[in-house]
């Protein structure tokens, strides 16, 4: 027998390299439930040989601050009635990570998806911030293996960031995102009008986001943050164009990065990710996403300067674009040290491999790094808090 066949007829091993093409669809609007229905109508496309089922879930929130939200679908519904087909009255979830918490609501979405006879060319549309997000599309990839996801995201951090990912996810075994999927949303539509209920904190949370993804893709883009963090902290129309930009990075990243389903070792996007993650649950997600976020972008960024060649003033423009913000916070968990460095372990874990964090030596030059200097990570949290502890002495200077 040959070495190249066997018994088989065949060669014993066949390695084939594939793609599979998918696309993206990004849409901004200023009003989706209002004048600018269509947009959201179009997106809904017909299959050759019927009109889409739709069905909407809402953040329970998101609701209660906007009690028109059922009325306007109502309409939308009633209006483009020869298009598609609205299933349902609006199914409602609870907002924030409540409903990443709870494996028993991802049953309740499916039960619903099977009542209603959704299938592969259906579509969830789901308003919400970042949490109902990740669950409903978490539910949405398993049914069928994959029902067509809208996201409209309601929260800053999710137009800028995780609402264009491809990740779904809730959380299990108190880790955050440890059940979840990869999967290509159908479309996401970044509506203005959607964001005017946010309250000022999670508004701001938004622009952490902004500022990771300016640190590893485009100094420019850091400047003009900084340039207009005192703009945004007052909700002015500086604020927009940042999360446009932040939202078109993640998207570029996503599309182009050649790793959009993070089979590789490395996580750039999830920059300063590693404490964010672990501090979130820690304070008992008494720390927004946001906020913690902008911690661990902090801490890296000192444990990047003292480690690996950060400039200090790149490091102190980090520092003082955060507290611009309004987005530097101190947290008693961030005093529990070792129960936080398990957060490594735990970033380990999701992609498995050897550690690989990234970090920065210089704005806009990302790094790979496999070890991390616990006396010096030690260090860099310890700085970081006595940054925001003189901060808020110098604010409470001030009112006096």
């Amino acid at each position: 027998m040959s070495n190249t066949e066997n018994s088989w007829g065949t060669a014993p091993r066949l390695d084939v390299d594939f793609s599979v093409r998918f696309r993206h669809r990004l849409r901004h609007t200023l009003d989706v439930l209002g004048e600018e229905q269509e947009v959201l109508a179009d997106v809904l496309e017909a299959s050759e040989t019927q009109v889409p089922r739709v069905q909407f879930w809402l953040d329970e929130a998101v609701l209660q601050a906007n009690p028109e939200l059922k009325q306007q679908l109502s309409r939308f519904g009633r209006k483009y009635a020869d298009r598609l087909t609205v299933v349902s009255n609006p199914q409602i979830v609870p907002g924030g990570e409540a409903v990443k918490n709870d494996v028993h609501i991802i049953e309740r979405m499916l039960k619903v998806f099977n009542y209603y006879d959704l299938d592969r060319r259906s579509y969830v549309v789901v308003i919400g911030g970042g949490a109902v997000l990740d669950a409903v599309g978490f539910a949405v990839a398993i049914a069928h293996r994959g029902l067509r996801l809208v996201r409209i995201p309601t929260t800053t951090l999710a137009q800028a960031d995780s609402g264009l990912g491809v990740k779904n996810s809730i959380n299990l075994f108190q880790k955050k995102n440890w059940l979840g999927t990869f999967a290509v949303p159908w479309a996401v539509v970044n509506d203005q009008r959607l964001l005017e209920t946010l309250s000022d904190r999670d508004f701001r949370c938004g622009f952490s986001e902004a500022v990771k993804v300016s640190l590893l893709k485009d100094p420019d883009f850091f400047a003009q943050i900084c340039q207009a963090a005192p703009q945004i902290v007052k909700r002015g129309p500086e604020a927009w164009p940042v999360i446009a930009k932040s939202a078109q990075w993640h998207l570029r990243h996503i599309t182009e990065g050649g790793d959009a389903f993070e089979m590789l070792e490395a996580r750039p996007l999830d920059f300063g990710h590693w404490s964010a993650h672990k501090l979130e649950s820690m304070s008992e997600f008494q720390l927004r996403h946001g906020e913690a976020v902008a911690i661990g972008v902090a801490i890296d960024s000192v444990y990047s300067h003292l480690v690996h060649g950060l400039p200090a003033a790149a490091m102190e423009q980090v520092l003082a674009c955060l507290q611009a913000l309004g987005l530097l916070l101190d947290h008693p968990a961030l005093e529990r040290t070792d129960e936080l460095f398990r957060g490594l372990e735990e970033f380990r874990q999701h992609l498995g491999g050897r550690l690989t964090v990234t970090m920065l030596n210089d704005i806009g030059c990302p790094i790979d790094v496999h070890e991390i200097q616990p006396s010096a990570m030690q260090q860099a949290i310890s700085e970081v808090v006595s940054r925001v502890h003189a901060h808020r002495d110098q604010q409470a200077f001030r009112r006096s």
